[in-house]
């Protein structure tokens, strides 16, 4: 059997209902992307809102504490060395060291670098600068 004879209105309104459809999907698609974009940029406006309040939080809390009566009078403690009065300062010095005169001091940078020095330099300097160099 042959099949039936379609006639060409019916295939120019098949071919107009394909491109009417082609082209809702097409629109339906590009509505759908959008709505995606906007959900995104939504979502990712809301995570920022989320972050700038904390943030802001705390650099309240922050400026609170650094004009607060206790944050300055830390800081003129600590910088200008002031007391209250009535208040007495402790001050705790490391462990005291031997004094060692200029003298000495001079001895034994002499000394170390002499010993850091190599075999035939040493020699150079016991044959030719005994004077400025003697130990």
């Amino acid at each position: 059997m042959l099949a039936p004879h379609i006639s060409r209105t019916t295939k120019i309104i098949l071919i107009a209902e394909f491109i009417l459809l082609a082209y809702m999907l097409y629109v339906l698609t590009t509505s759908l992307y959008k709505s995606y974009q906007i959900d995104r940029f939504i979502e990712t406006a809301a995570q920022e809102n989320e972050r700038l309040a904390e943030e802001n939080k705390r650099l309240a809390s922050d400026f609170e504490y650094y004009s607060s009566p206790e944050y300055k009078e830390k800081i003129a403690k600590q910088n200008f060395g002031l007391v209250r009065p009535g208040e007495e300062v402790i001050i705790l010095a490391p462990e005291r060291k031997q004094y060692v005169s200029p003298q000495e001091r001079a001895a034994e940078i002499s000394q170390n670098y002499y010993n850091s020095l190599s075999n035939p330099q040493k020699w150079f300097l016991f044959f030719f600068d005994r004077e400025r160099f003697t130990l």
